[in-house]
């Protein structure tokens, strides 16, 4: 009797301890495609390979809010890569995102690893969504833009007037010159089927100066339309060593079917040049999940050993194989949960 009774209370207290705790939420994305990959130097074959991540990275995460009330919440997200063609984890266990923080009439202040106020310009002006091959993700590839920060503070404004301020401070942790600190901010502005985005970082990576980085991004959606360009620059400390990477593309949608079409051209100060356009097409199977394939061809020249970039997977030929050109083309699936 006493059991039945203590079972009772126990039962009857649920919804309030249900109450108190943090509301969690487990997502994920899981992408995998087949690919024909050419970095076009010479004495190299074209290869066929399964790859994980083509129009977005594979991953789960963790992520739940917790009311404190008067406006007040607690947030924290945790996100891990995954490779699905070989079940591999990222080297870091949760290095796409890893912040708790607070959010409220304020904005949200989170702390940990988190996307740079560069980053978001980036991602809100690819057509391709930052997946896809052709993507502005390029920009990002061999420690040229900061896209992730570690051990930073980060700040996101509620959108005033269409307007959103972001801002982050990174701790290179340091104990002499340099310091590997990097400060950053950007500045948003969305308006219906209207965005323009603005952003700039400073990272003390070396004594001799400071390495600047910027973002332009624009886009507008009209109908069934859409159009997105982008002007990202990585000015590093050190002679002819700005790179500049400038993207324009196109989408049309029509029922389940959706096409794009992006040109891409990379410059380095030294006279490197690569110019890349392309061709993808994606089928929504339904909310969740759907096919996609790209064709992607990159021209260098006689300076240049650029790639071509899709969310997790980068196809470039090796720095000595000046004037390359790599191509790809893919067939996938991608799943969301």
């Amino acid at each position: 009797m006493k059991c039945k009774t203590l079972a009772a209370a126990l039962l009857s207290a649920l919804p309030l301890f249900a109450h108190a705790q943090t509301n969690v939420q487990i997502y994920g994305v899981m992408d995998a495609a087949i690919a024909v990959e050419d970095t076009g130097a010479p004495g190299e074959d074209s290869r066929t390979v399964i790859n994980s991540g083509n129009q977005s990275s594979s991953r789960i995460g963790f992520r739940g809010t917790e009311d404190l009330g008067n406006g007040l919440k607690a947030l924290f997200n945790i996100e891990a890569g995954v490779a699905l063609d070989t079940g591999a984890a990222d080297s870091n266990l949760f290095g796409r995102r890893a912040v708790v923080g607070l959010q409220g009439n304020f904005g949200t202040l989170t702390v940990g690893r988190e996307y740079s106020p560069i980053a978001a310009v980036a991602a809100a002006s690819d057509v391709l969504g930052q997946g896809l091959y052709g993507s502005n993700l390029s920009a990002f590839a061999s420690n040229r833009l900061t896209r992730r920060l570690a051990n930073s503070v980060n700040y996101k404004s509620n959108a005033m007037s269409g307007f959103t301020v972001n801002a982050a401070y990174a701790t290179g942790e340091k104990s002499v010159d340099p310091s590997g600190d990097l400060m950053g901010v950007s500045l948003e502005y969305k308006n219906g089927g209207l965005y323009l985005g603005g952003g700039y970082h400073v990272l003390e990576r070396l004594a001799s100066g400071d390495d600047k980085e910027y973002a332009f991004g624009a886009g507008y959606s009209f109908g069934a339309f859409e159009i997105k360009g982008n002007y990202l620059v990585a000015d590093q400390t050190g002679a002819n060593n700005e790179y500049k990477n400038a993207n324009i593309g196109a989408a049309y949608t029509t029922g389940p079917n959706k096409f794009f079409l992006n040109f891409q051209q990379q410059k380095l100060e030294s006279g490197a040049k690569g110019n890349t356009v392309s061709l993808a097409y994606t089928y929504a199977l339904s909310k969740r999940t759907n096919i996609y394939t790209t064709y992607a061809q990159l021209r260098n020249n006689g300076r240049a050993a650029f790639g071509i970039s899709s969310s997790s997977v980068a196809i470039a030929p090796p720095a000595t194989a000046l004037g390359a050109d790599p191509r790809v083309f893919n067939v996938g699936v991608r799943h969301s949960f």
